[in-house]
């Protein structure tokens, strides 16, 4: 991907229809804004992932290829190509971490620890709603396995720390919101997940399409916070509402966060033994360059108890589990 990114910053076609429109942008056209660099990346991968490019497949990984050589495809994958790549930058880049349940698999083993319950689980900002499905999933850990029987994935993060509890809960009911959702069972939809996870990273194209065969749930194109607002009033008797989001809650503008935490508060004021409210969430806590990582932390109602599990990387590449403190 640097390498890649190198080339289109040094020989960006500026004069095309492509070019002009980039042109058009103004701003942060970074990361933290309008992702114009990994807009393009994205297309060019889904050409590749798409079998409409041969010769820019020839030069991607998993073969290397000199810098001419990459750059001589990717400069006629732009020219050839720049309809469907015009059309498939009008949307920002967006992918379901998969990884990040190795987070929130052993934060919901907690939340069992204390209520024994079926789970009715809400996720906020869940994208496609691949993380919705970790009872499908199993994590290695340095003193074994945590998990489910017969997995469709197996997560292996850079674990430190001591062993979750070891019983996963019952998922009896999953629903997620999204302002953008994506259906993994659509061939447009699952492109779009696979080509902004990058060709040098086979390892989440893998656990990505994984558990997109056992995704289940559709996702509501809602705002986040009306949406909770009605799942928390319906949330079921003899059954733990677990309420889920992963770098989400953090894009959220400040009065939504400022309603949806009065909501889930007021809800757990409200919350009983065989109807108790648990809210897990791995959220950056100020450590704006990543380098901490995010922040997991677990919500227990009745009780008001708050738990900081630990910290995890943003894409689940690695847990710091300090336990049940």
């Amino acid at each position: 991907m640097g390498q890649l990114l190198g080339i289109l910053a040094d020989h960006w076609p500026a004069n095309s229809r492509l070019g002009q429109y980039f042109a058009t942008f103004s701003g942060d056209i970074g990361p933290s804004g309008a992702s114009l660099p990994l807009r393009i990346a994205g297309g060019l991968h889904a050409l590749v992932l798409s079998d409409l490019a041969p010769a820019l497949t020839r030069v991607y990984p998993p073969h290397q290829s000199e810098d001419a050589l990459l750059r001589d495809a990717v400069l006629e994958a732009l020219h050839a190509h720049e309809v469907f790549l015009l059309d498939w930058v009008q949307s920002p880049p967006q992918t379901n971490e998969v990884r990040r349940s190795a987070a929130l698999m052993p934060g919901a083993a907690v939340a069992a620890t204390y209520f024994d319950l079926p789970v009715y689980l809400s996720e906020l900002g869940a994208s496609a709603g691949l993380n919705l499905m970790w009872d499908h999933f199993d994590v290695a850990l340095p003193e074994g396995s945590f998990g489910v029987q017969a997995p469709v994935l197996t997560l292996s993060p850079d674990w430190n720390g001591p062993m979750p509890p070891q019983r996963l809960p019952r998922i009896a009911q999953r629903a997620g919101v999204d302002l953008n959702p994506l259906d993994p069972s659509d061939p447009a939809d699952l492109l779009r997940l696979t080509a902004f996870l990058w060709p040098d990273q086979p390892e989440r194209l893998a656990l990505t399409k994984a558990a997109a065969s056992v995704a289940c749930t559709e996702i509501e194109r809602s705002d986040a916070i009306d949406w909770l607002e009605h799942r928390l009033t319906n949330a079921p008797d003899q059954h733990m509402h677990l309420i889920q989001h992963t770098v989400a809650w953090q894009y959220f503008p400040s009065d939504a966060q400022t309603r949806g935490r009065a909501l889930i508060e007021a809800a757990g004021a409200r919350a009983t033994q065989t109807r108790p409210l648990a809210w897990l969430s791995l959220e950056t806590d100020g450590d704006t360059k990543g380098a901490l990582g995010a922040a997991l932390t677990l919500r227990l109602w009745p009780g008001d108890k708050t738990l900081h599990l630990g910290r995890a990387d943003f894409h689940g590449r690695w847990v710091k589990w300090a336990g049940m403190t």
